[in-house]
């Protein structure tokens, strides 16, 4: 292939990444369902999509790009996050799927397909992963509830990593068997000690580089993306695929060291994770051939039939035995086991190796996990929300706030809130603050929750919306950047007064809240000086001189009125007013009664 078409061929295939990834987040779906038959499409009509040919060893580039997705994934799994009966169910969802996964792919691919007991092996230990990559996007779609989200996304955290050890254990052990003619437990055991002894260098070089050389921010996420590709490199040029073993250890004990505060992973490290999958997807998918999908295709919906409506079914119900999930978060549990992109990189990785030793039926792994990746993704993300529906575990649509803050008028906003129908949560930073908030009967938020939020892997469970009202502008500015990723739902900010001087709050941040008129300063001054908050059905009047804030609608959504909008109220909804300063500043009653006159 020439200089040109090589250059064209690279090109295209980060153009239909990235472009598919948006398509995607456009369309609120995950983005396998358009990076594959989008990758898979590309290959059949052009000639220049070809990975084999756009990179001299296309199999050892996979293998890093793995190796970096999987040390991410690692980075997720703080263990002390996972608590309670939560950890009980995601241990047996893990040891149950893996153990009922790979015995079904034993039998199942060894008759569907015609291929020799070591290659359903490694096809069962492809399959047995999920992924919080495929899984996330789908319940972001769904909504399901809190239980239920933690769960499923711990389960497909978990069972990534430990199925990329497993598959590369399984890899080497047919590997070993080919070549020796039999297993040698030393050469086996030699390989797994290879990715351990490179994870544990790549564990002191990171703590080398972030601790003692306290390196942060653009450099803290260089060398972690350097560590972890030297690393893995280094084990596979000792032992094919211990890179993965390696890149694993890195990233899970890193984030388990005791004392050992991990910097937060900067934009750049997650955008290049995210390119990473892109390109991965869109090269492995225009590596399978039409020719080589037709004759395993009806096998293959059988086979995702079988792991769907049998296998994933009789999990979930040994998972959840003897708990206290209901029956309707059993069965959606049961209804959610996409196959994601370890499952595809590994099947590309493991596929072509073993083909080149020769291993008859290897040729079909990879077009094989490619059905069962589309069948899979396609059935959860086309039933996944009528399901959840059917099963009363999708989250109601009512707004749960959080209010940040815990001045005076922020409490009494609060009262008006909860007045209006809303299940308000509170956080304070202050003691004062927070005895306030407790001796006013509102639920407090966890003193570290705002600390948390800053680890990408953290989400404010239940809150689908968060109000910035703390009397420091810069705060609140800077807090909405972090927490926005962080929260389903909208991040709004109390404005910062008219002229103000902080370093970031009249730059940066979520929306502003009530309109140039309303910034914190005024809406203090006239809380203290008597005015309140009033609430009271849209099919009234408003009060004269009283100001909307929020809207509550009919089903429970809060709407505010912001800087850059104002909201209508329709037939139903209830509105959350802010009063005039009373005559002589004599304060009006309670937040959820009626105002003194105006």
């Amino acid at each position: 292939m020439s200089e040109e078409r090589i250059l064209l061929g690279i090109g295209l295939v980060v153009v239909l990444a990235v472009g598919s990834q948006i398509l995607a987040h456009q369309l609120r779906v995950p983005s396998l369902i358009v990076l594959l038959p989008v990758g898979f499409t590309a290959g059949a009509l052009t000639d220049i999509v070809h990975p084999d040919q756009l990179a001299p060893d296309f199999t050892a580039l996979v293998s890093l790009a793995v190796a970096v997705i999987l040390y991410d994934a690692g980075l997720g799994l703080d263990l002390r996050y996972l608590k309670g009966e939560t950890r009980s169910v995601v241990a047996r969802l893990i040891a149950l799927g893996v153990l009922l996964t790979w015995g079904a792919c034993l039998g199942l691919v060894t008759v569907l397909f015609d291929v020799p007991l070591t290659v359903a092996v490694m096809v069962g230990v492809i399959l047995v992963v999920s992924g919080p990559t495929v899984v996330g996007p789908l319940l972001d779609h769904v909504r399901p509830t809190d239980r239920v989200r933690r769960i499923l996304i711990w389960e497909g955290s978990l069972i990534d990593p430990l199925g990329g050890i497993l598959g590369a254990v399984v890899f080497h052990v047919i590997v070993r068997s080919q070549d020796d003619q039999g297993f040698r437990f030393g050469t086996f055991a030699g390989s797994i000690a290879v990715g351990l002894a490179g994870g544990a260098v790549g564990v002191a070089l990171l703590w080398l580089a972030l601790r003692r050389l306290r390196l942060a921010g653009t450099l803290g996420t260089l060398a972690q993306l350097a560590a972890v590709v030297a690393v893995s490199a280094a084990c596979d040029a000792v032992f094919d695929d211990t890179g993965l073993i390696a890149a694993i250890v890195m990233g899970m004990a890193l984030v388990n060291i005791p004392g050992f505060d991990m910097p937060a992973r900067r934009t750049f490290f997650e955008t290049v994770v995210a390119l990473v999958i892109g390109l991965l997807f869109i090269s492995i998918s225009a590596t399978v051939t039409p020719k080589s999908v037709v004759p395993v295709l009806l096998p293959s919906l059988a086979l995702v039939a079988v792991l769907v409506l049998v296998v994933r079914p009789l999990v979930a119900v040994g998972a959840a035995a003897r708990t206290r999930l209901g029956s309707g978060e059993r069965g959606f549990i049961g209804w959610m086991a996409p196959r994601g992109i370890v499952a595809a990189a590994t099947a590309s990785t493991f596929s072509a190796a073993l083909v080149d030793k020769g291993l008859h039926g290897a040729e079909k792994i990879l077009p094989i996990t490619f059905l069962v990746i589309v069948g899979t993704v396609l059935v959860y993300a086309l039933t996944a929300r009528p399901v959840a529906a059917r099963l009363g575990v999708v989250r109601p649509s009512r707004t749960r706030p959080l209010l940040v803050g815990g001045a005076p008028w922020v409490i009494d906003l609060a009262r008006s809130l909860r007045t209006a129908g809303l299940a308000v949560l509170m956080w304070a930073g202050h003691a004062r603050e927070r005895d306030r908030i407790t001796t006013a009967g509102i639920e407090l938020a966890p003193g570290e929750l705002l600390a948390t939020v800053t680890d990408p892997e953290t989400r404010l469970e239940g809150v689908t919306a968060v109000l910035l009202l703390t009397d420091d502008d810069d705060f609140n500015a800077l807090a909405s950047v972090v927490v926005q990723d962080r929260v389903e739902g909208p991040v709004y900010r109390v404005g910062p007064p008219p002229g103000s001087q902080g370093v970031v709050a009249p730059y940066t941040g979520g929306g502003v809240l009530f309109g140039a008129g309303l910034v914190r300063d005024t809406l203090a001054a006239r809380h203290e000086r008597g005015a309140r908050f009033l609430v009271r059905p849209a099919s009234e009047q408003r009060p004269p001189g009283h100001d909307t804030l929020f809207v509550v609608r009919a089903d429970g959504r809060l709407e505010p009125v912001t800087e850059a909008r104002e909201v209508a109220p329709a037939e139903g909804d209830t509105l959350v007013l802010l009063g005039p300063v009373p005559p002589h500043g004599s304060a009006g009653t309670s937040a959820s009664g009626t105002s003194a006159p105006g």
